[in-house]
């Protein structure tokens, strides 16, 4: 049993809406070459620009795509395609960043590898401020945390979505035909709460998160990505077809809702953590901005064409999730049951990341006869708590809105831009770098603080109830 701290070398620091553990990066490499260069050729287990892509895409696809319809309809048809665009531009800057002053520290420690955590603390040991540089291992415990509250809140995230289409499904099941051009209304025959639908899945995603070998866990990666692009495909030739008249959608939404819309875009596009393990697990990193600039413009494509394609399709009537407005047919009904499987699965690969940093943290305080006890129990324990924060928040809306605003922001907009002031601003910065970084920042911290507080007064005193009936167009 592994008793690494949270400060190992070899932590692997990954996060996503669809991340794979077999995607970590790989131990002990020894084909660094001298500090001037950054270079890594010839390992037996690098990844080719091809799988590196679809890696890439593959981290940034869950339950946030689904959420953007949504999110569009709290900025408005002509602000939220807009602001997505934006929003996507500078994350992918951040994440342009972030590899910058990670291979900065590379050649000047002669390290082959830093994670986000390793960089940041790095970069606060560099700064001419004695008080960071004497704290900087905090740098590392921040990571650390929002890391932690991003995955864990991926986690419920999945709870609300697999409680919400499949409570849809069985309470539909009675109306479900074969028929799925009849676009009507359907009345939805009560079965249970959806919360209790959350119990009914807690035991068997604790039975799932048990299974610790990486290989098995891969299989599941596997399963999941093929059920999700079926329901992506299924999804978008459902939702081209027939698109009401757009005129009586507004352009620009009311400000009181855009920042709902900034939680849900920043939780969809939060992928920053998967960036470093991608690169430094290709047979030529320095190929690597390229794939990421050219995978973050299709990602960004697929987020604006089914935001919008979404919301022109169901106006209105548009749901947390653009799976509960298709039709009940068995068709569609099998694209709900089928992105479910997918988010199902997931959630070990999710799990797995806060696993690996809070696991070992009471493993290496236990005997060593107690340690696999300890290891199930600390595991439970977190689904459980994974379960209740879904129970407390069971709109799933709300929750997207709210680990965007809360994490998402930090480790995407937040923290890259101060780490590329702290890591090259003692060797000179342009005036107009630093200003661009505070302006990132601000504009990330802003989110942060507005978004946070705008969903958690919605989630108190809401302004509408969320539509429970299965609509299958804008105007029925």
């Amino acid at each position: 049993m592994s008793t690494q701290r949270l400060r190992n070398e070899d932590y692997r620091d990954y996060s996503s809406t669809d991340v794979s553990p077999e995607e970590s990066p790989s131990e002990g490499l020894n084909n660094f070459s001298s500090p001037g260069s950054y270079q890594r050729f010839g390992e037996s287990n690098s990844t080719t620009w091809f799988q590196t892509l679809i890696h890439l895409l593959k981290s940034n696809i869950g339950t946030g795509l689904l959420g953007l319809p949504l999110a569009v309809k709290n900025a408005g048809i002509l602000m939220g395609p807009l602001s997505l665009l934006v929003i996507g531009l500078v994350a992918v800057h951040c994440m342009g960043i972030l590899v910058k002053c990670a291979h900065h520290f590379c050649r000047r420690l002669n390290k082959p590898f830093v994670d986000y955590g390793d960089t940041v603390m790095y970069g606060l040991e560099a700064t001419p401020i004695s008080w960071l540089r004497n704290n900087a291992h905090w740098g590392r415990h921040t990571v650390d945390f929002f890391l932690i509250v991003t995955q864990l809140g991926f986690c419920c995230v999945y709870f609300v979505f697999l409680a919400d289409n499949f409570k849809q499904v069985i309470e539909a099941a009675n109306g479900t035909t074969t028929n799925c051009h009849n676009n009507e209304t359907v009345i939805l025959t009560p079965t249970m709460d959806s919360r209790l639908y959350m119990l009914a899945f807690l035991p068997f995603l604790v039975l799932l998160v048990f299974v610790r070998n990486l290989r098995v866990l891969s299989i599941f990666s596997l399963l999941a990505n093929i059920t999700m692009v079926v329901s992506l495909v299924m999804l978008y030739q459902f939702i081209v077809q027939d698109i009401p008249d757009p005129r009586f959608l507004p352009l620009v939404a009311s400000w009181q809702t855009y920042p709902l819309f900034f939680g849900t875009a920043i939780f969809a596009f939060e992928g920053i953590g998967m960036v470093l393990p991608l690169e430094n697990k290709m047979k030529d990193p320095r190929k690597f901005s390229l794939i990421l600039y050219v995978g973050m413009a299709i990602i960004t494509v697929l987020y604006i064409s089914l935001a919008c394609l979404g919301y022109l399709q169901f106006g209105a009537n548009i749901q947390g999730s653009i799976t509960l407005n298709l039709p009940n047919c068995w068709l569609y009904q099998s694209v709900k049951l089928l992105y479910s499987i997918g988010i199902f699965f997931t959630y070990a690969l999710q799990f797995y990341v806060p696993a690996e940093i809070i696991i070992p943290f009471f493993v290496a305080r236990a005997p060593e006869h107690c340690e696999l006890v300890i290891d199930l129990s600390v595991r439970t324990m977190l689904v459980c708590l994974t379960c209740v924060l879904a129970i407390l928040i069971p709109r799933l809306d709300l929750v997207i809105s709210l680990v965007g605003s809360v994490s998402s922001s930090a480790l995407a907009l937040i923290i890259p831009p101060l780490l590329e002031i702290a890591t090259y601003y003692s060797e000179g910065m342009s005036p107009v770098t630093i200003v661009k970084d505070a302006l990132i920042s601000l504009l990330g911290f802003v989110g942060f603080v507005v978004g946070t507080c705008v969903t958690l007064y919605e989630l108190i005193q809401p302004s509408s109830a969320p539509i429970f009936v299965n609509s299958t167009s804008a105007f029925v």
